[in-house]
């Protein structure tokens, strides 16, 4: 079984270098036993983090795969996050993620992105977004927000949380984070590749002790990395795929990753880490000079029409880099 390096967190805790993204299961009413199955032979081929969300609608089916898995607690890592339409009631939805995982405690909780929405409905909430200062006539701002957060960590909910964080936030909504927060995020989980490498985010996160986690490190369901010409020739040497060269260098630059698999061999061959030279790095550092090579893959967020994610402007988001051009 492969031994997982791990990062160390502002918090003193560790995170594994390498977890396993939950969002691929099916929800539904009950326990789904197909996810449970895979995520319990994820733990067993060496997977230490499960990655998880209210949004995805899997809680309990993590938990349940932590319960049954047979590895002390203590030994894993469980992330989930606090949906944009439950930031109207913070408590609450700690409490719903606490009694849905029902493994203790949670690891580390994010605020999932920095938008909220005016209805809970639905996975993910639904109607319009706000969290910008501009905004609050529709909802609490996401400094508002993260104040909650940091009072269930700090207080009211003290053990049953390890450590608080945030996704998608860009170095713009950090900054307008941190000149409020009492509590620095331990994760930023973002969407990061060889085709969105965001250097300057992962070295601003480093500045303010903030660890990067990436979610979608294969370019969501797109097959470019896959069929990467320069990543391939690097996977050549070490007769591997280009997908282990991606996640390998992510975790060789200090992000972690959450890649998302069903398949036993590419569970295990996601983490098989490789130890790449320097101009290997650099090769795929480079890859995304080609401007069509540098792009967003998470569309399931994006409103291709009004060119928006959940309700803002590429601007509110802070993002200097959006999605092909729709035709």
């Amino acid at each position: 079984m492969a031994e997982i390096p791990q990062f160390k967190l502002n918090t003193g805790a560790h995170i594994p270098s390498v977890g396993m993204g939950c969002w691929q299961g099916q929800p539904g009413a009950g326990a789904d036993n197909e996810l449970v199955d895979a995520l319990k032979k994820a733990i067993s081929v060496g997977y230490r983090h499960l990655d998880t969300a209210t949004g995805y609608q899997n809680e309990v089916e993590v938990g349940q795969a932590v319960r049954e898995s047979g590895v002390p607690r203590s030994e894993l890592f469980v992330t989930t996050k606090l949906r944009p339409g439950g930031v109207h009631d913070v408590v609450k939805e700690f409490q719903d993620s606490f009694n849905k995982l029902n493994v203790e405690y949670i690891d580390l909780w994010l605020l999932h992105w920095p938008q909220g929405f005016t209805s809970s409905e639905g996975g993910f909430g639904s109607g319009e977004s706000f969290g910008l200062e501009h905004q609050k006539h529709l909802g609490p701002t996401f400094n508002e927000t993260w104040a909650k957060m940091e009072d269930i960590f700090l207080n009211s909910h003290k053990g049953k949380v390890k450590a608080i964080g945030d996704s998608n936030f860009s170095i713009k909504t950090l900054e307008i984070l941190l000149k409020t927060a009492k509590v620095v995020p331990a994760v930023n989980q973002v969407e990061t590749h060889p085709y969105l490498p965001d250097q300057k985010l992962v070295d601003y996160c480093k500045s303010k002790g903030i660890h990067v986690t990436a979610y979608s490190p294969l370019g969501q369901t797109s097959k470019e990395i896959h069929e990467d010409k320069d990543l391939n020739e690097i996977a050549k040497k070490y007769n591997t795929t280009a997908a282990n060269v991606a996640l390998s260098w992510n975790v060789q630059r200090g992000v972690s990753v959450a890649p998302k698999s069903t398949n036993e061999n590419r569970m295990k061959q996601n983490i098989t880490l490789l130890k790449l030279t320097d101009d290997e790095s650099k090769r795929v550092d480079n890859i995304s000079n080609d401007p069509k090579k540098h792009t967003r893959t998470n569309y399931l967020v994006l409103n291709k029409e009004k060119q928006t994610v959940l309700g803002w402007t590429f601007d509110e988001m802070g993002w200097d880099v959006g999605f092909p051009k729709i035709k």
